[in-house]
């Protein structure tokens, strides 16, 4: 049965969750299934019941996992939210699902989550690591809407159960609640340890959050559902990074491009000899060629760079292992989707042509919540999810993103892809970060825009800039304005903001 209460080993003596420390903390499979079926316990006995939404506010760490698998088990349904947002922040994602219950870290009983909750009537409960017995604690703190609700049976999740609901990132506008179920999930695991041949002896490093799609599914859920190990760290140290990878033989990981750059900028915390690195991920935003051969060079491994949304439990596209070809520039292949290019009306086009990447497949959310206009606009008659993203397929299926719909620059008539712009300005010897965006013209309607991150050090004028685009792209591609910045914003998960850097560069004397 396609669920997360069978996705992994019962009875398994071998490692599945190593937890950096003094000292480190190894659980089997064995552990964690039963310390997963004790929190369920935990949760039925103060009243979470089927499709009660259950808002986990805690940090990458053992608590988190052992929450989010329970509440799925129970047939509620697990909300992570990012630990680090503000109050109004939780109000809008505790309201948007009416959670029943809120868990917060040890100590924060009056944290900006926990002030959220009130407002809503959600419950209160503090979970935490016992460090004598190493037992998961729910410590209820505010019984909330629970109140009178308690001792709930133990439930048996089945497949179309809703297990998980993520927030689209709101890029493009407001978040969008994606409701994920047992069968959506387990596919994406299935797919993933089928797209990287996910076995035992693999053990990786996590540095993606577990409150976003792409650490929880690829980084965490996959790897448990192919028996290998998972290294849970705190946050993510670009010098504690490759210590821990080593000590703990971490043999693979997937992180988005920011982590991957900030990797290869400190070559100090590198280590020598390099380990045996059987390939490196790359999801959730472009990775552009130039990074992509550092990357080959520098940590001597394969780079496959892959394509996912929430929308999709994650994975949709990845470039191959090798023998298999791996293209710079292409998010490669379907894994365990359809794939096709479709027109405005919703037709196929030709290969090489461009038009809206759209898939269909077992781990595509059935719909947003409560949103019969998003649904009518993302679905096709078909089933074919609209995924808003531009692009082009070749004859061998290689997948090559072109723009995000909405975010194109229109320059009279002309399309433009901004992701186009920001890989050729990359390659400028002074550039460490480019976002590329519309910016309002009288004449053209709109113009390109391009705000800059430079390396330390380094300097360039606008009017260089012009010219190394000049001899690069073709005239109306070159940005009529180029701004510098000492930051671009991203969100938690290391996304560019493209919208918002466009905003706030058009402010007088911006900046970031």
């Amino acid at each position: 049965m396609a669920t997360l209460a069978n996705a992994f080993s019962s009875s398994s003596a071998s490692t599945a969750i190593i937890v950096p420390g003094s000292p480190a903390l190894e659980i089997s499979y064995k552990q964690l299934h039963a310390d997963v079926l004790s929190f369920q316990q935990k949760l039925a006995a103060i009243g979470v019941s089927p499709g009660a939404a259950v808002s986990i506010a805690l940090p990458n760490s053992y608590p988190f996992i052992v929450a989010f698998i329970a509440a799925s088990w129970q047939r509620a349904i697990a909300a992570p939210l990012n630990p680090a947002h503000k109050q109004s922040e939780f109000e809008f994602y505790i309201d948007d699902l009416s959670s029943a219950i809120v868990l917060v870290p040890q100590g924060q009983a009056e944290g900006p989550a926990v002030a959220a909750a009130r407002k809503y009537s959600a419950a209160v409960a503090e979970c935490y690591l016992d460090p004598r017995t190493n037992e998961v604690v729910l410590d209820i703190k505010e019984t909330g809407k629970l109140s009178g609700k308690g001792n709930r049976p133990l439930e048996t999740a089945q497949p179309d159960d809703t297990a998980l609901v993520l927030h689209t990132s709101g890029t493009t506008g407001r978040p969008k609640a994606v409701p994920l179920s047992h069968r959506n999930l387990t596919r994406t695991m299935s797919n993933i340890k089928a797209t990287y041949a996910l076995s035992p002896a693999d053990r990786t490093m996590l540095v993606m959050p577990l409150f976003h799609v792409h650490g929880l599914l690829a980084a965490f859920l996959a790897p448990l559902a192919s028996g290998g190990s998972v290294i849970i760290p705190g946050p993510f140290s670009a010098s504690k990074f490759w210590n821990d990878f080593v000590d703990y033989k971490a043999n693979w990981y997937t992180a988005v491009p920011t982590i991957h750059q900030i990797l290869l900028k400190t070559p100090a915390a590198w280590p020598n000899p390099m380990p045996k690195i059987r390939f490196i991920r790359s999801c959730s935003s472009p990775l552009s060629p130039k990074i992509f051969h550092e990357l080959e060079k520098a940590f001597q491994a394969p780079v496959l760079e892959a394509y996912a949304m929430t929308e999709a439990a994650h994975q949709m596209t990845s470039n191959p292992l090798p023998p298999a070809e791996r293209r710079p520039g292409s998010v490669g292949i379907g894994q365990g989707v359809e794939v096709k290019i479709l027109d405005q009306a919703g037709n196929e086009v030709e290969h090489g042509k461009e038009g809206e990447i759209s898939i269909r497949g077992s781990n595509v959310t059935k719909g947003y919540l409560n949103n019969t206009k998003a649904n009518q606009e993302s679905f096709t008659s078909s089933g074919f999810f609209r995924t808003g993203d531009q692009g082009k397929q070749d004859e061998h299926g290689y997948v090559t993103i072109t723009g995000r719909i909405k975010e194109l620059i229109n320059k009279g008539g002309e399309k433009i892809s901004p992701i186009e712009l920001d890989n050729v300005l990359a390659q400028h010897p002074a550039v460490s970060e480019a976002v590329s965006f519309a910016i309002e013209d009288e004449m053209y309607g709109q113009d390109v825009g391009v705000a800059l991150v430079l390396k330390d050090g380094q300097k360039v004028t606008e009017d260089e800039v012009k010219a190394f685009m000049k001899e690069k792209v073709a005239k109306f591609k070159v940005p009529k304005r180029v701004f510098f910045t000492g930051v671009m914003p991203k969100t938690a998960t290391g996304k560019i903001q493209r919208r918002m850097v466009a905003e706030a560069m058009m402010k007088p004397k911006a900046k970031l």
